[in-house]
């Protein structure tokens, strides 16, 4: 039996609030020719590389900054980006990079091997004299690192303190990306709203709950950009997305809602760019408090949720089904063999009798109202409610706006938050399980295992698979990791997003990448006379 699909007509109500735009003279200006305008799902919360955790910001950086390494053009897999060249020691610990020479920062001083080491030490050193600029949440990226050497200008060394697999995929995330140490110091704790740093774009302006605008960065090393200005702007409600696309008041607009995808489709003068990644759409449950303290509970939920339907009727397949910590999308590390969720409400009412709750009981679910990679949350949470009532769990949902979600949820739930909706992109199959997983990652020792989950054995599993060079051999360590993970169910894994943005027609060069950042230097308008 299918879902009712709640906003599944794109085109009257994208209309009835164009109309109401244009009718009250709300309407923008188009953008010009030599502008993008891009439409984002919320307010940047920091343009801070090395503070900000959110893709909604990644987005931004990657058009800002660069880093020592980047992904490569369609692959997770780590290219030279700001260092020419790369060495590693027998050992594993010890990596020399060359840097390009002649690179500046957008505020023209020169990004050389002092630049590199201000950057790490500013995150990883406490006694840095601009630590107090962070909190970097992400520094664990790093933690590894023992000390930074400066050999000469171009040459920067790590010393590692133990082999650590991930080190050059974690480079090319945005906590690598390098940032001016003049800048820094200049701005202090405001750097975040003064960012600076090397790459096609520079820094203009931020109007809060307006937009944040970029220019193109003459001083460039690479190709220069073939747009001159891009526009972000924070537009929280997806039909008021869909409406300014459709008016040209946008040029491209990011995670519409499955229904929007599925009509611009069909309607000529847009273009629609799908691409799945390792995204993971999921429910942390509370595993130290309340009635999921009990795992039977957990797999009550677990076996009440139909997550077919989801993708199928919620989602409109803008997603596929998941299982497991490990994202499809990293092949060599995804156990193809793990079982797949089977919905069985006739088990889980049994299950949830048996931990005494034969009557069923109540829930307190969180939600946020959207979000970056949050796959239509308070659709989906509906649909999910009532897979749970089925089985007499009542789950009342409470939603917040984005940021004040996530100031929510990373602080842990509490004894009046059951489960919350999360989603995460990774960069390499150890991020998300270091960082939500372990037992220290707790909320109070600073990670974001909001559900208070503690297994040593996963815990094991996690430090041996990061320290192991061969790739086959991390691969089946994470697949005892995932099989684990799936008999404690301290998640409910749910779907994998295919990333969408929906663009005019005319805007060409638009790419998709795995990594889910989102490169628009080589993005133009068809006719740009520049």
């Amino acid at each position: 039996m299918t879902r009712p699909i709640a906003g599944l007509s794109l085109l009257l109500p994208a209309l009835a609030l164009l109309s109401s735009l244009l009718l009250y003279g709300c309407s923008r200006a188009l953008p010009p020719e030599h502008t993008l305008v891009i439409g984002q799902v919320a307010e940047p919360r920091s343009l801070d590389p090395h503070v900000t955790t959110a893709l909604n910001d990644f987005r931004i950086l990657v058009n800002l900054y660069q880093g020592l390494v980047r992904y490569r053009p369609g692959t997770l897999e780590p290219m030279p980006e700001l260092a020419e060249s790369w060495t590693l020691s027998e050992d594993a610990l010890v990596y020399d990079f060359k840097l390009r020479a002649g690179v500046r920062f957008h505020d023209g001083t020169p990004f050389d091997a002092e630049a590199v080491r201000f950057n790490f030490e500013r995150m990883l050193d406490a006694e840095h004299p601009m630590h107090a600029t962070g909190p970097f949440p992400l520094a664990f990226f790093f933690q590894h690192v023992q000390r930074i050497e400066v050999l000469d200008a171009l040459t920067i060394r790590f010393v590692l303190d133990a082999p650590f697999a991930p080190f050059l995929s974690n480079l090319a995330y945005p906590t690598g990306l390098m940032v001016s140490p003049s800048a820094v110091r200049r701005h202090i704790a405001e750097f975040g709203r003064h960012p600076c740093g090397t790459g096609p774009f520079r820094f203009v302006d931020w109007q809060s709950g307006r937009r944040v605008t970029l220019e193109r960065f003459a001083g460039y090393q690479g190709a220069p950009a073939l747009t001159k200005r891009l526009i972000f702007r924070p537009i929280t409600d997806p039909m008021t997305r869909v409406a300014e696309l459709m008016a040209g008041g946008i040029d491209l607009a990011l995670e519409l809602s499955p229904d929007n995808v599925a009509a611009f489709h069909a309607r000529p003068g847009f273009q629609v760019l799908e691409a799945t990644g390792p995204h993971l759409w999921f429910l942390i449950l509370n595993t130290r408090d309340g009635p999921l303290a009990d795992v039977r509970v957990r797999r009550a939920l677990d076996l009440a949720i139909d997550r077919t339907s989801l993708v199928r009727d919620v989602l409109r397949n803008t997603a596929e089904r998941a299982q497991g910590p490990i994202p499809r999308a990293f092949q060599w590390a995804f156990d193809p063999a793990l079982p797949a969720a089977v919905q069985d409400r006739d088990q889980a009412r049994a299950l949830l009798a048996a931990a005494g709750y034969p009557a069923g009981l109540k829930l307190h679910f969180l939600v946020p109202r959207g979000g970056s990679g949050m796959l239509a949350p308070l659709a989906m949470a509906t649909a999910i409610q009532g897979d749970l009532a089925r089985v007499g769990i009542d789950a009342a949902i409470e939603s917040y706006e984005w940021n004040a979600y996530l100031a929510r949820v990373n602080a842990g739930l509490d004894t009046n938050a059951d489960m919350a909706a999360m989603a995460w992109m990774t960069n390499d199959p150890d991020t998300l399980p270091y960082l939500a997983l372990r037992c220290a990652a707790w909320p109070q020792q600073g990670g974001f295992n909001s559900g208070y989950y503690c297994n040593p054995r996963v815990d094991e599993l996690i430090e041996r698979a990061r320290q192991t060079a061969q790739r086959d051999q991390r691969a089946r360590l994470y697949h005892a990791l995932a099989r684990q993970v799936q008999q404690d169910i301290p998640w409910i894994v749910v779907a994998s997003w295919r990333q969408n943005l929906v663009a005019q027609q005319r805007v060409r060069g638009l790419r998709l990448e795995p990594s889910f950042f989102l490169r628009l230097d080589q993005a133009w308008k068809q006719g740009l006379d520049e």
